[in-house]
């Protein structure tokens, strides 16, 4: 990793007080929760269905005890703590730099580092609701139960606030974020392959001129970016120092 690129964000975070974050599933790897698509991640390990196919909403219905076997196994990593990359955009919101995080990931460790404007696209584990009487519980609720998690008042099933497969995105989420990257100064793209649609297409709405990629891989943003930076996000964010 060059000294260099280091320096030359630094500069463009010293600069600007309008930068939007937009990150998806490698922020958190960092973190000990796997990505999809890694080598290691949860695409590559061997199930009787590809995750792809139990996280879809037509499978949630017709194997909802699968479904959750999976979900509970592999997507309810409660143990997980924020890393260098949350607690550095966490400092840059405090210190008045950071409108937004825009995050693909379900995971609310952003929120747990401290920043406050989090916008999830895809929404939270930690959000779960009943589907019969609209009762709100938390990831703890639901770790603690094996099965289908069931509501404690009216025995509904409960299903996580989260975007599965064949769901449409929460359109005032989806507003949100396209003022803040339509508005931003400066875009930072981290820890994403932008390989997931409709959220990586909100891209085309950054119309700034400083343009940030921080990913260990190519990504299709890469031709554009004003600052490329290959590599580990929090290792890198790590080496930014804020002004106070």
């Amino acid at each position: 990793m060059a000294a260099q690129a280091i320096e030359q964000l630094q500069t463009i975070i010293a600069e600007s007080d309008n930068i939007v974050f937009f990150g998806g599933a490698g922020v958190s790897t960092e973190s000990g929760i796997p990505d999809f698509r890694s080598v290691d991640g949860l695409y590559n390990q061997t199930y009787d269905y590809p995750p792809e196919t139990i996280l879809s909403h037509s499978f949630y219905l017709a194997k909802t005890e699968e479904f959750y076997r999976f979900y509970h196994d592999k997507m309810l990593c409660l143990d997980a703590k924020p890393n260098a990359a949350h607690l550095k955009l966490a400092e840059l919101e405090q210190a008045g730099k950071l409108k937004a995080v825009i995050t693909q990931n379900i995971d609310g460790l952003h929120q747990l580092a401290g920043s406050k404007e989090v916008l999830e696209l895809h929404g939270s584990v930690h959000r779960n609701y009943c589907r019969k009487c609209a009762k709100l519980f938390d990831a703890q609720y639901m770790k603690k139960h094996t099965g289908i998690p069931l509501c404690d008042e009216c025995g509904g099933d409960i299903k996580p606030d989260v975007v599965l497969y064949e769901e449409g995105l929460d359109s005032q989420t989806m507003q949100k974020a396209v003022m803040y990257l339509s508005q931003a100064d400066v875009l930072i793209i981290g820890g994403t392959s932008l390989a997931v649609y409709p959220a990586a297409g909100l891209i085309d709405y950054y119309r700034g001129n400083k343009l940030v990629c921080i990913n260990k891989s190519a990504t299709p943003m890469d031709k554009r970016a004003d600052l490329l930076i290959q590599g580990s996000i929090g290792e890198i964010f790590s080496q930014i120092h804020i002004e106070a």
